[in-house]
């Protein structure tokens, strides 16, 4: 009876002390020296956010938190503002700790090695940093190398186009690399040439194919980047990052689809909790939420998503996933819950139209995506909780706006079947453009949902040579979304003549482009 008890007594400890490991806990202080230590006096932090990828909690006066874990949880701070993060040999925040006791399960790609025993206290350092409330931050759509000469086309056309003092860090926005995930790591060092903090976002590329449940997709992404759900604050603006890439498909175990898991739908849920309702919220994803009647994206999920952040009047998403650009805006319609409509920005990406296209002044393809957009990155200036965006061409200044399309030479006569084409990279429908001829009246343009002209112009190049072109051929073209149209008089004098656009964006810029036709 005696053994029985003690056996039942040990049972009942060791039950005790699993249940008792299931809980991180740890304290936040803000390190003073930057050295990942906790000195006597450097204080501790209260009011600070952690989250397991479910819950979020605040620090207590003592600066300690703690929240309950699985087998599988990542445990991160949200950074306040006011704070930084020390960053790693890549320029990545460090802000996370991965509670992995096995490691990730066995796949094609690496993932997370055993982690072992839970620390009995995970503690995290932020470093104090001044922080104004209007700001600039880089966003870059699909990196997507499928190669190391891709990397290197990236760092050509890309990384060195890029002005680090013309914002405080970036956010790419899926697609690192293209489904060869050994090139995590490449990617990783070409970034950090920049020289700025980054933060990434997982794309359908970045994730692991032989996985089995969508929880286990982004294994190897987790071993290279951390999680792919977790928030931060700058200023005014709170971001979130979401992986909203469900795989397998549900539907049918094929493929994926956009959406969200009903963990990730209570993050936001409890992370919104301590969000300011003044305070700006940027989503940044990588599918982008447009529908296309369910078969993009979830709507349910969507609706979810929407419903969240209905006390929210200040709100931007921002997507990449299309290779090409476009404004995308929510209405009650769509199940946004405001009168205004939420807007979407789908930006334009990295690789452009998938490195496509012949060689450009920058020894890379010119890559021009599908919508006639050059390929480049964008500049999202934030002031309090207001926002305004710049698209950045590659290899361009940052002038360059707008491409206009004429007709290079045309017969002189009283009637004109000729059209100059404006195409405005950051462009909606209602934006206001105008052409004039040789400094001539300005006139309205019309807004044409056609395929660029000149797209379709270099497209057909590698089928009219007689010299096979060399550089991959271009994707087919498909009509964009910032396009317009007007007839050009072929009634004037023989000789050159100059077209100039003006257009006024949804920001209220203006930007002005020009070409020139010649009448015989």
């Amino acid at each position: 009876m005696k053994k029985v008890f003690q056996s039942a007594f040990v049972l009942l400890a060791i039950t005790t002390a699993a249940i008792a490991q299931e809980k991180a806990k740890g304290i936040i202080y803000e390190d003073l020296n930057n050295n990942g230590k906790k000195e006597k006096k450097e204080k501790l932090l209260s009011n600070v956010l952690v989250s397991n990828g479910v819950d979020v909690v605040a620090t207590d006066k003592k600066g300690a938190y703690e929240l309950a874990i699985t087998n599988d949880s990542p445990i991160f701070v949200i950074k306040p503002s006011g704070y930084q993060f020390a960053l790693d040999a890549f320029n990545l925040p460090k802000f996370y700790y991965l509670h992995k006791p096995q490691g990730s399960p066995q796949l094609k790609y690496k993932g997370v090695q055993p982690t072992g025993n839970l620390p009995k206290s995970l503690n995290f350092g932020l470093v104090p940093s001044k922080e104004s409330d209007q700001f600039t931050a880089f966003a870059f759509g699909d990196p997507q190398a499928y190669n190391k000469t891709e990397i290197n086309y990236f760092i050509e056309g890309i990384i060195k186009d890029v002005d680090k003092n013309k914002a405080v860090f970036g956010i790419s926005l899926g697609d690192l690399v293209g489904d060869d995930l050994v090139l995590h790591p490449d990617y990783k060092n070409a970034i950090k040439q920049i020289g700025l903090p980054w933060y990434n976002v997982m794309g359908n590329h970045d994730m692991n194919y032989d996985a089995t449940i969508d929880e286990h997709s982004d294994e190897t992404y987790e071993a290279n980047f951390g999680p792919n759900n977790f928030s931060f604050n700058y200023g005014k603006v709170h971001f979130i990052i979401l992986d909203n890439i469900l795989y397998p498909d549900p539907r049918d175990g094929k493929s994926y689809w956009g959406g969200l898991r009903e963990d990730q739908l209570k993050f936001v849920e409890n992370d919104l909790k301590y969000v300011p309702k003044d305070h700006l919220i940027v989503l940044s994803f990588h599918i982008p939420l447009e529908d296309n009647n369910s078969e993009w994206f979830r709507v349910a999920d969507r609706e979810r998503l929407f419903n969240l952040l209905k006390d929210f009047p200040n709100t931007l998403s921002l997507s990449a996933h299309t290779h090409i650009q476009q404004q995308i805006f929510y209405g009650k319609d769509k199940g946004w819950k405001q009168d205004k409509p939420h807007h979407e920005y789908n930006v334009g990406t990295t690789s452009g139209d998938w490195y496509s296209g012949e060689m450009n002044q920058q020894g890379v393809p010119s890559s021009t995506m599908r919508d006639g957009t050059p390929k480049g990155y964008a500049m999202i200036h934030f002031n309090g909780n207001k926002y305004k965006v710049d698209y950045k061409v590659a290899g361009k200044s940052q002038d360059y706006q707008i491409n206009v399309f004429a007709p290079k030479a045309v017969v002189k006569a009283e009637k004109s079947r000729h059209s100059v084409y404006a195409n405005v990279f950051m462009g909606v429908p209602t934006d206001e453009v105008f052409f004039s001829i040789n400094d001539g009246e300005w006139k309205k343009m019309k807004f044409t949902e056609e395929e660029d002209p000149h797209y379709e112009s270099t497209f057909y190049k590698w089928d009219l040579s007689e010299k096979a072109v060399k550089g991959r051929r271009p994707s087919k073209s498909v009509k964009s979304t910032h396009l317009w149209s007007a007839k050009i008089p072929t009634n004037l004098e023989i000789g050159v003549h100059k077209v100039k656009v003006k257009a006024t964006d949804m920001y209220g810029k203006v930007h002005f482009g020009e070409t020139t036709y010649k009448i015989d």
